[in-house]
């Protein structure tokens, strides 16, 4: 598979596994973690998240100016690995819940989460164009697409487990003090945190059916208000304790970026020559830039759409599968832990970037022998089409569902007879994955491809900043779960992914001329 391509290729996937690990646990977990340990609601939970997904992009074109301007991109992504584990120790240490202080201890998650940010912005982006620099010889040129393709199905090998992980470590912690998981009773317990026995009776009777069903050893809760502070710090640690099982995996990448650090190419070590041709070379280049650096942010302008949409992954989508899906039919027993909860869906994604990537690399090759050489810009104006098509899908289920509101009248009951089957998550997560496949390795392909070659770093960093616009506005899939029908919440994904592609069309041929 790796066959014609830099021997340094597999090295860099598999050192960016623990930043991939970290990440999908993060994706898993986060919104869930702060919604339990801070008892906010998920439209401020949303901003926490949407912001804390835009610094991790941003900061990437920060990364990419320190990496251009001191050409030492190996020693910045050292950095980043090292200050996103930092970041990781912050918010895993555990700490009581409900919280004695709010502000201080929500203060400190955010400045955990600031701090993995920033290390990520040092990483992720220079990492990428160090792929890039690999693919800068003209012996490996021709297959730069390819070769992105399967760096991005490598690294999501660490995505893969890291959801499984994560659960199963929460999982183990409530069963090691005697609670069983149950997705509905972090937000019922901080009710009667707030409100006590004055909450409203439906919800107060979901409360008291769950708390009993949740206790592992069948005896009944005789005392609610001690039931409600446990499980919610039990819950919390558990979710503090997964995130140790990112520290681990930053140290393993750590160890294997170390390792296979002179396979990577290194910029501060070339020399430029004088000759004629290059200054020919240089002076060329300083008349394309301008045209280079206004098609990349054409493309950089579109897919921040894709990104709005694809990341509600961590966010509304994560609570749809938490309050919609039944998620007793997944559930597996290991014995001193179960595998069962909302945020195992986050899996999904990795594992078919794994499954499908040989297939759609084979699917272009194919296309190719046949005469149907489809361009790099016309990908991606497809996976925006296609990620249309995922949230349409999502929503010809959800038009009988209730409102997130009408869930709280509900009897225990008629929740569990109105939840869809887990399969409606894994076939939108199936569609949105072809759309990243589409898009994402191939965008990166083509940044590396038309960046100006003394902008590598910063372009790639802009990428991940067209990234964090996206995430940006995360909220807004929060705003609209909590107050909408469910089916007007994922139209909103399927008009603003269509409208995308047809702009994305509208520049084809542009984009393909600037390209060559």
């Amino acid at each position: 598979m790796f066959k014609g391509h830099p021997k340094g290729l597999i090295a860099a996937a598999l050192a960016n596994m623990g930043e991939r690990f970290g990440f999908y646990i993060m994706m898993a977990i986060l919104t869930l973690f702060i919604s339990a340990k801070f008892g906010l609601s998920e439209v401020t939970t949303g901003i926490i998240y949407s912001i804390f997904y835009a610094s991790i992009y941003l900061l990437a074109l920060v990364g990419g100016i320190i990496a251009d301007k001191t050409k030492n991109y190996k020693g910045t992504i050292l950095t980043g690995i090292i200050v996103m584990a930092l970041g990781y120790v912050m918010i895993a240490i555990p700490t009581p819940t409900p919280v004695p202080n709010y502000t201080l201890y929500l203060g400190i998650t955010c400045l955990g989460l600031f701090v993995i940010a920033f290390g990520n912005g040092l990483f992720k982006g220079n990492l990428q164009a160090l792929v890039g620099q690999m693919y800068d010889n003209d012996e490996f040129k021709d297959k730069r697409e390819t070769g992105f393709q399967l760096f991005y199905m490598f690294i999501n090998v660490g995505a893969l487990f890291a959801p499984f992980i994560a659960v199963g470590v929460r999982n183990w912690w409530l069963k090691a003090n005697n609670f069983l998981y149950n997705s509905s009773l972090p937000e019922l317990c901080h009710e009667y945190v707030a409100q006590g026995s004055a909450m409203p009776a439906e919800r107060l009777e979901q409360l008291t059916t769950y708390a009993n069903a949740s206790v592992a050893d069948g005896t009944s809760v005789t005392d609610l208000g001690a039931f409600v502070n446990n499980y919610l710090d039990v819950f919390s640690e558990g979710f503090q304790y997964a995130f140790m099982a990112a520290i681990i995996m930053m140290v393993v990448s750590l160890i294997i970026y170390i390792v296979n650090k002179s396979k990577f190419p290194d910029v501060s070590a070339k020399k430029v020559e004088k000759s004629d041709e290059a200054k020919e070379e240089i002076k060329m280049d300083a008349q394309e830039v301008r045209q280079r650096i206004f098609a990349l942010f054409a493309v950089f302008g579109v897919v921040i759409f894709f990104w709005f949409a694809f990341h509600q992954n961590g966010y509304s989508l994560t609570y749809f599968a938490r309050d919609y899906i039944d998620l007793s039919a997944i559930e597996i027993d290991l014995g001193f832990t179960q595998i069962i909860g909302a945020e195992i869906f986050a899996a999904v994604n990795p594992i078919f970037v794994v499954a499908l990537t040989p297939l759609i690399v084979w699917f272009f090759g194919f296309l190719d022998k046949k005469g149907f050489n489809l361009s790099t810009p016309k990908k991606i104006a497809f996976g925006m089409g296609i990620a249309a098509l995922a949230y349409v899908f999502l929503m010809v289920f959800s038009f009988a569902v209730p409102t997130k509101a009408e869930l709280a009248g509900m009897s225990p009951e008629a929740l569990d007879a109105m939840k869809l089957t887990p399969w409606v998550m894994i076939g939108l997560y199936f569609i949105l994955t072809i759309a990243e496949l589409f898009i994402s390795p191939l965008g990166l392909a083509f940044v590396s491809k038309v960046a100006p070659p003394h902008m590598q770093g910063i372009m790639q960093g802009a990428w991940l900043a067209a990234t964090a616009i996206g995430n940006l506005f995360l909220f807004i899939g929060g705003l609209l779960y909590t107050s909408s029908p469910m089916w007007l919440t994922w139209f909103v994904f399927v008009a603003a992914c269509a409208l995308s592609m047809f702009v994305m069309l509208g520049m084809v041929k542009w984009l393909e001329r600037v390209a060559k």
